[in-house]
């Protein structure tokens, strides 16, 4: 990979992370929590999003008006935000003439890094958003076992990380965004 292309991956990490937090702000608006909209948050400018002590924005969830449903379509929602990005990438890498340009190579990342980022956010292991989702579909019981575990959730993360578990998820994650965008492999070095 070259430098160029990093550095414009990095803007595309970039946008990607703060399209997912602005749409989990806009979903929690819809549903009745102004907290993000109050915060400056719902913004493609990233500077309110670089805020080290409140960057991560929790949902005011007395504000909500059914809680534990709105809480999943929240955790939905970005993960759905990063699916359409790449879904409208790869299009637009199918439909510009640009196979194996910079523009393409730029374009196919562009795809991988927000399925990655939409899939990574749907494991069900706080504080991703899928245990949000799935706190949402289960019973009560349930949820509260999942949510349970919230404090262990980064080292749960890391165990995974480093037992193997994500390679897996990066390799389907690659043959999706070939496949997606008919990117020949011999173009990507």
């Amino acid at each position: 990979m070259t430098v160029v292309v990093l550095l414009f991956s990095l803007v595309v990490v970039l946008f990607s992370i703060i399209l997912h937090e602005c749409a989990h702000g806009l979903a929690a608006e819809r549903l009745g929590d102004p907290t993000a909209r109050q915060a400056g948050r719902i913004t493609l400018n990233p500077i309110p999003h670089l805020d080290p002590i409140g960057s991560i924005l929790l949902p005011g969830v007395m504000l909500l008006n059914n809680p534990k449903r709105d809480m999943m379509w929240i955790g939905l929602s970005g993960p759905a935000a990063n699916f359409a990005v790449a879904l409208i990438l790869a299009l637009l890498f199918r439909l510009l003439p640009i196979s194996a340009s910079l523009g393409a190579i730029i374009l196919f990342y562009g795809v991988a890094i927000n399925l990655l980022l939409g899939l990574f956010n749907l494991i069900p292991i706080p504080p991703l958003d899928g245990s949000r989702i799935l706190t949402g579909l289960l019973p009560e019981k349930y949820a509260y076992a999942i949510n349970s575990i919230g404090r262990f959730g980064f080292i749960i993360l890391i165990i995974l990380f480093m037992s193997g578990v994500f390679r897996i998820i990066f390799a389907m994650v690659f043959r999706l965004s070939l496949l997606l965008t008919g990117m020949p492999l011999w173009a990507l070095g």
